[in-house]
């Protein structure tokens, strides 16, 4: 084990709470649990409940099947982690495993619904699956003990924060957070930046927003295999999933996966580039478009266009029209809330 923390808030895999852990599995690499000879008995006489699990086919015994065909540690290991808070009495499903960015190291998640609790079944989930290969597991209920007594511990609280605005992107938080206080933001303590880094390992800082910003889409914080074009596109709209519906996010122009994510997270688009170049494509999702003609501002809002002012030749320009969009956004949001659409 290389990496184990929990998240709290949306996360790159989960809009629910979720506990990661990374792996290096060494020589258990190549072996599947269709090398080891009774195995998936042993597993299953311990943890009868795995018969449920239902894995990629999305139904009971699909977990069993692909036991027996052969599946790996690292999967197996989110499923006993798993099945461990099932057994007692948590309802959790929710998991994922994904190869790590070396060959040998991979990355597991799965839900939660107490932090520690979870942190614990990831360990409690390795030692169950290691005692398995070597044929000494002979049932899981000193793990269950352990687990059942952390359950009635405190809890940490769920995340109750709800903000104005929240803002990520590779660059530029700091200049259009500024920038939107400049152009008449008036939320100034509500207005949270946050790194693509720290979405990645700890998800949002905060439970709901009326609305979001992403800069760009161009990230370096993060292992290189998180900033490929489509795991970007996932990380960053993060923060569309912490945003109300019908709450309005700040997309870049050509950005289209990341708009269509942005549109199935049931929140308002609003687009942007510093160049007179939006397309139809762009518009076919946003009710707010804003571009740089010339010198000039232009903001074209349900098929209306209004003045934005222009260009300030000392500030950043991708800046000023993230802040220009997101600060009319706002005005429109406003009048909504009190019931009068804009």
């Amino acid at each position: 084990m290389t990496t184990l923390h929990a998240t709290r808030g949306a996360n790159f895999w989960s809009r629910r709470p979720v506990t990661r852990m990374d792996l290096a599995v060494g020589a258990y690499e190549d072996i599947s649990s269709a090398d080891v000879k009774g195995f998936t008995e042993a597993l299953v006489d311990a943890m009868p409940g795995l018969r449920d699990h239902r894995c990629s086919i999305g139904e009971p015994g699909g977990f069993i099947m692909r036991l027996r065909d052969g599946t790996y540690a690292p999967h197996i290991v989110e499923h006993v982690a798993l099945e461990l808070q099932t057994m007692i009495g948590h309802d959790v499903g929710f998991g994922k495993t994904r190869g790590g960015g070396v060959p040998g190291e991979y990355t597991l998640v799965f839900e939660h619904l107490h932090e520690q609790v979870g942190l614990r079944s990831a360990a409690l989930a390795l030692e169950v699956v290691q005692r398995a290969f070597v044929g000494t597991l002979d049932g899981v209920g000193y793990a269950t003990a352990e687990l059942a007594s952390l359950a009635e511990t405190s809890k940490i609280p769920d995340l109750k924060q709800r903000i104005c605005c929240g803002i990520t992107g590779g660059s530029g938080r700091a200049e259009t957070r500024a920038e939107m206080l400049r152009q008449g933001f008036d939320c100034n303590e509500l207005i949270v930046e946050v790194a693509p880094s720290y979405l990645l390992q700890a998800g949002l800082p905060y439970s709901r927003s009326e609305m979001a910003v992403i800069v760009d889409a161009n990230i370096v914080d993060v292992p290189s295999r998180y900033a490929e074009r489509d795991r970007a596109a996932q990380l960053l709209s993060v923060v569309a999933d912490g945003v109300q519906r019908n709450g309005v996010v700040v997309v870049p122009a050509k950005e289209w996966e990341i708009q269509e994510m942005v549109r199935d997270a049931d929140c308002r688009l609003a687009i942007f580039s510093t160049r007179n170049n939006i397309t139809r494509r762009d518009k076919k999702l946003a009710r707010t478009s804003v571009w740089v003609d010339g010198r000039r501002i232009v903001i074209e809002h349900l098929g209306d266009r209004i003045e934005g002012g222009w260009l300030q030749d000392d500030i950043n320009e991708t800046a000023q029209i993230a802040a220009a969009t997101a600060v009319f956004s706002l005005k429109q949001l406003q009048p909504a809330a009190t019931g009068r659409e804009a």
